[in-house]
């Protein structure tokens, strides 16, 4: 098969051995120079993307996919979860109150949120699917005055299970009411997530409705779980169509300062990242110019032979092309494979110097997670 005259030439160029040895230098730098800048975007975008997926589930732990509330749902919230479960795209519902309060042990005293929730409908509902959070469930259902923790709570306040905790609603405390306080038994620690598990703590719903019964701002609200969690606002407002009324919150929007944030961060990262690919791209240009000025001669002998500039233009383009194409493919080729065993790699150093990089007590991740979007590595 024929290849059109400037194809042959350009790759002739492209693959052939240089006998400038400054020239093939500058060539090597300038294919090395893209290949670096794509692994380190590449790289770069896995950590990002694998961060927020990460607070995303660590937040979900804590947020329902969608909270449901409104001024009647306090007499009629059995019908709204009926109408909202009539929605294929609804898991579940269930209902729950949340509020401000202190909790006290053996004279520490510390600022939580006490959740109220229904025992008997609350796990369908929650993300956390271990036996134990379940086992504990069922323990709180079977308790008058049981309360579950988070864990990194428990550890603050020095409490352990089955021992005594004191709770005032936060609007008591305000008021001085402080016979309001009650008292419950420590039924054991849950994973709440990194927003929850240093202040949130689980108690029955009637419970929850008389510790916070002099609080005006606390009222009943329900949670749903839905089967698409970045459509979970669409799919909650759908659901509830019907019941105009209600006001629908997704997590996206409860948590939208900081994945705001994380996506702000994530773009100005792969702007200035991308001005690395373009250096590259740009020492490329130089360096055929430096091409041309080198194949004077034989520029001169093909314009004799009748080539057009047009040619000799796609001559030099295509060899650009070559060089482009093949540090782009090194480069996507090194930094996929290295995002995809990032954690490894940083698990692997830390038992080797023996330390470790990255404190959970210091940072909201203890290890780099990362996620490779192939249609990002493809753009």
């Amino acid at each position: 098969m024929l290849k059109p005259f400037s194809l042959f030439v350009g790759l002739r160029y492209s693959l052939a051995r240089k006998h400038n040895l400054l020239l093939s230098f500058v060539s090597l730098i300038s294919m090395l120079g893209v290949s670096l800048g794509v692994l380190i975007l590449i790289v770069a975008m896995a950590v990002i993307n694998g961060s927020i997926t990460t607070l995303r589930d660590e937040a979900l732990k804590s947020v329902p996919h969608a909270t449901v509330s409104g001024s009647d749902l306090n007499q009629n919230w059995t019908d709204v979860r009926s109408l909202a479960l009539n929605s294929a795209s609804v898991l579940a519902a269930a209902p729950f109150i949340e509020g401000e309060a202190t909790i006290t042990h053996q004279g520490e005293t510390g600022f939580i949120r006490v959740r109220g929730i229904d025992p008997k409908l609350e796990l369908p509902v929650n993300e956390s699917a271990r036996s134990v959070f379940q086992e504990l469930i069922t323990q709180l259902n079977e308790t008058e005055n049981g309360i579950i923790l988070g864990a990194q709570l428990a550890g603050q306040l020095g409490v352990y299970s089955n021992t005594d905790v004191s709770i005032l609603g936060l609007r008591s405390l305000l008021d001085r009411q402080l016979d309001d306080s009650l008292g419950f038994d420590v039924l054991g620690f849950a994973d709440f997530g990194l927003y929850g598990n240093n202040n949130i703590a689980l108690v029955k719903l009637e419970t929850a409705q008389k510790l916070f019964e002099n609080d005006p701002g606390v009222s009943l609200q329900l949670r749903l779980r839905v089967d698409d969690v970045d459509n979970a606002g669409q799919i909650a407002s759908e659901a509830l169509a019907d019941a105009p009324q209600l006001e629908v919150a997704p997590w996206n929007a409860v948590q939208a300062s900081l994945f705001n944030a994380l996506n702000m961060e994530k773009f100005l990262t792969t702007f200035m990242l991308l001005m690395i690919v373009v250096i590259g791209a740009v020492n490329i240009i130089s360096t055929l110019v430096m091409v041309v000025s080198d194949k004077s001669a034989d520029i001169a002998i093909l314009r004799t032979m009748g080539a057009s500039r047009q040619t000799i233009m796609q001559i030099f383009i295509l060899q650009g092309l070559v060089a482009g194409t093949i540090g782009t493919g090194i480069g996507a080729v090194l930094g996929v494979g290295l995002a995809n065993n990032i954690t490894n790699i940083s698990l692997g150093l830390e038992r080797f110097v023996n330390s470790t990089f990255e404190g959970a007590n210091i940072y909201l991740l203890s290890h780099l997670e990362t996620e490779v979007n192939f249609m990002e590595v493809y753009i």
